[in-house]
Order: structure tokens, then C-alpha cells, then sequence
């Protein structure tokens, strides 16, 4: 038997099987033995894992932060956008699950080979038409009768908004996405194989009074080159670039100029809020350091060395006399 807890009925039950005849304790013993089997279906094949599908997610938030600041600045009215969620199916499942006559934009992301679709919901790209043409954002959402001018309008729109997509792949590829062209039409499409794995984000936007779904379909060919730097352990890299010789000269001459507070520390005293309140002008207070004491120079709030006060030029100054250890692990903590 396997190590689950039976309740009081489950336990009656079986006696009651085994007393009857209608079950033996060898057939619940072989039952029990069976292996369970996992269905699993071959037109689903899961390319991803869970740990690059997250990070696919993350990517396409900051996609979606940078695409809300986008559209808000092009249509001049409240824009929210952010993602819904991020499936691997196959991709005859992602055209019928689109309507019939919607915005594709089909883009081309060179260096990496294949094509990535953007669809967009007929009520969102619609309502965009009318904000960009001066209207109130009201949709109609009758995308299969576009004129000439709304499609090169909407062209341009979207096209310049893929820029924002080099932006969020910076971590992971250097792409330069271009629009390839538009289709109404998801059955005109015939990219890849019917049972090639696509990875789907889906994105919902809100333009002031009007909502609708904007879906990215990126092909398993696409992202293929790139899988292991979708990795957590890529992700987490840094991935700075090292500077030029020719940078790193500005920036130490930079450097060199920034200021920097320096304080001489004469000593601390502390007194109550009562002789605070009465004090007077020609009071001494007593501070915890010698005259003859050394002072203490802080960088930074960051005590750096020693030095003896004096005079130069007719100014009050003073004269390093010792650098103090640990002044460095100060600052790098």
C-alpha cells in the first residue's frame, strides 16, 4: 500500500470489497504496484523550462514598462500595459486563438533567423488609429476594411515601437527588429510548421476608456541561439562592458575634479538641553580631546587622517600628519 493515511470509509470500504468477493487482496496489492503513467502530448513539446520561461517574463515587463511610456507619449492619453502571461504552445494553436481578422505585425529581429508576430486586438488598434487622427479613442473594430493611410499610420507606429523591444533584450541579444509587414489575416501566415513550439506573451492595455490584448508570438527558432543566456545563472551576471582606454582616461580626469567634503574634527562635548538653552556668548565648553591632540580629518564623514591645526597665509589650516588604518575598509563598507 502506498504511504497515504486512509480515511475511516476508505478503510470500511475496502473491507467491505475484500468481504464480498468484488476485490482480493492481491488485486489491491497489484493495483497499487502499477506505475502511474504522465500523459504527455508530443504536439505540446515543452522547449522551455520554468526557469527560462521566467525569465522571458521579466524581459517582457520591462517590454511592457518601456512600451507604456511609448504609446502614452505617441497618443497623449493614459496608457497602461503589462503582462498577462507567457505560454509555450504550439503555433496552430496561437492562430486559432486569435480572432479572424486582426493586426499582425510581423517583424524580422536580425541577427537571429526567423520572424516574430505582434498581434494586436482589433478594438486596441483601432482606438490608437482614433487617438493618433485626433479623436477620442473610441474603437470599431472593423480591422478588415483599413484604407491605405490608416495602415501606413499604424506602420509607423508600430514599427518604431520594436525599438523599445532592442532595449529590453539588451541582456540577453543584440537584435535590430524591423517591421517586415502587416497582415489582417492569421490564416494568411504560414511562417513555421503548424506544430512548432512558439513562445506566446500576452500583454493587456488600457487606453483611456478602451482595452483589448496585444500578443507577441516569438518561434522556437527565433530563440534557439539565445536559449542559454535565459538561464538564471546568465541573468544574474553582470554584464558591463569595460571600458575603453580612451573612457576610462574621462573618467579618471572626471574623477579627479569631483569634490569632496573635508572636515577637521576639533573634539566632541555634550552638555543637557537645559545648559543648551542658557548658553551664552563668551561660554567655553569642555570637549573629550587634549589640546595638544592630534585632530581627526574626515572625507566624506569618513575619518582619513590625522593633523595638527595651524596657520597658513593668515588662514586656519592644518597639517597632515598620519593616515588612519582602516579608513580605507571604512569606505568599502
Amino acid at each position: 500500500m502506498s504511504g497515504d493515511i486512509l480515511s475511516q470509509n476508505e478503510i470500511d470500504a475496502l473491507l467491505s470489497a475484500i468481504s464480498t468477493g468484488e476485490m482480493t487482496a492481491d488485486e489491491i496489492k497489484k493495483e497499487d504496484e502499477t506505475k502511474k503513467v504522465k500523459v504527455y502530448d508530443f504536439k505540446r513539446a515543452l522547449r522551455f523550462s520554468k526557469d527560462q520561461i521566467r525569465s522571458l517574463t521579466r524581459i517582457h515587463e520591462n517590454f511592457a514598462r518601456l512600451l507604456t511610456t511609448y504609446f502614452s507619449a505617441k497618443l497623449r492619453t493614459y496608457i497602461q500595459i503589462n503582462v498577462a502571461s507567457v505560454d509555450q504552445i504550439p503555433f496552430e494553436e496561437f492562430i486559432r486563438s486569435i480572432p479572424n481578422m486582426t493586426l499582425l505585425n510581423i517583424f524580422e529581429v536580425p541577427p537571429l533567423e526567423g520572424n516574430i508576430i505582434m498581434e494586436v486586438n482589433p478594438n486596441v488598434a483601432y482606438s490608437m488609429l482614433e487617438r493618433l487622427m485626433g479623436g477620442y479613442g473610441e474603437s470599431s473594430g472593423k480591422i478588415d476594411n483599413m484604407t491605405e493611410i490608416e495602415t501606413k499610420i499604424l506602420t509607423g507606429l508600430f514599427e518604431r515601437s520594436f525599438d523599445n523591444l532592442r532595449e529590453a533584450w539588451a541582456n540577453i541579444a543584440d537584435i535590430d527588429p524591423f517591421l517586415a509587414e502587416m497582415e489582417v489575416n492569421p490564416q494568411f501566415l504560414q511562417m513555421i510548421s503548424p506544430n512548432e513550439t512558439v513562445v506566446v506573451i500576452s500583454f493587456n492595455i488600457v487606453i483611456g476608456e478602451s482595452s483589448g490584448m496585444i500578443n507577441i508570438c516569438i518561434p522556437h527558432v527565433v530563440l534557439e541561439p539565445i536559449v542559454p543566456n535565459l538561464s538564471v545563472r546568465y541573468w544574474m551576471q553582470t554584464n558591463k562592458k569595460e571600458p575603453t582606454p580612451e573612457q576610462s582616461v574621462v573618467l579618471e580626469k572626471r574623477i579627479k575634479k569631483a569634490d569632496l567634503p573635508v572636515v577637521a574634527n576639533l573634539g566632541e562635548g555634550s552638555l543637557t538641553v537645559e545648559d543648551l538653552l542658557y548658553l551664552q556668548l563668551g561660554d567655553v565648553l569642555q570637549l573629550d580631546t587634549a589640546y595638544d591632540a592630534p585632530l581627526t580629518i574626515e572625507v566624506s564623514g569618513i575619518p582619513k587622517f590625522t593633523a595638527q591645526p595651524g596657520h597658513l597665509r593668515n588662514h586656519m589650516a592644518v597639517q597632515i600628519l598620519d593616515t588612519l588604518i582602516g579608513g580605507d575598509d571604512e569606505d568599502d563598507e
